[in-house]
């Protein structure tokens, strides 16, 4: 796969959606999870949504359930969580895949462009990717590492 916006994912109604939808725009893709001790990572993520939006910035949430079981059966669930607890406007996905035989061709694609320590693979939710205008992806960061924390990456590219 030569580009990200080759890739197709499902949103939260069921639409099959191209990244080639959001060509020119800075992508943040995150692997969620609503169960997740790090979930209040949706706040920070919210922010930053609203605050650089209108500069082209977009955050992209890929619900997974990988992780100690860490999000809900039902899509409807997922999203109405985020919404209501922490105010989110950015798009919700269907849930995926983002490790082992499985694995959705987003996530095969991020980080085979961009390695976590001493791995590839994806080793817990909230881990963060962020492209460039170009689809490039320019940074990686750890599920601890705070949204407010990559500030600094995100003005750069926009």
């Amino acid at each position: 796969m030569e580009s990200i916006y080759n890739i197709n994912v499902t949103s939260s109604k069921g639409e099959i959606i191209s990244l080639s939808d959001f060509k020119g725009q800075v992508l943040l893709i995150v692997n969620t999870a609503s169960k997740c001790g790090f979930r209040a990572q949706f706040k920070e993520l919210q922010k930053l949504y609203e605050k650089y939006q209108d500069q082209g910035f977009i955050v992209l949430g890929f619900p997974s359930d990988e992780f100690m079981n860490q999000e809900f059966d039902e899509q409807q669930k997922t999203v109405e969580f985020c919404q209501i607890n922490y105010g989110v406007t950015f798009p919700i996905f269907k849930k995926i895949n983002v490790k082992g035989k499985a694995i959705h061709p987003l996530f095969s694609y991020l980080t085979a462009q961009k390695s976590g320590l001493f791995t590839e693979a994806i080793k817990w939710n909230f881990t963060k990717f962020l492209i460039s205008r170009e689809g490039i992806v320019t940074h990686r960061f750890a599920p601890k590492t705070s949204p407010l924390k990559m500030e600094r990456e995100l003005q750069r590219l926009l």
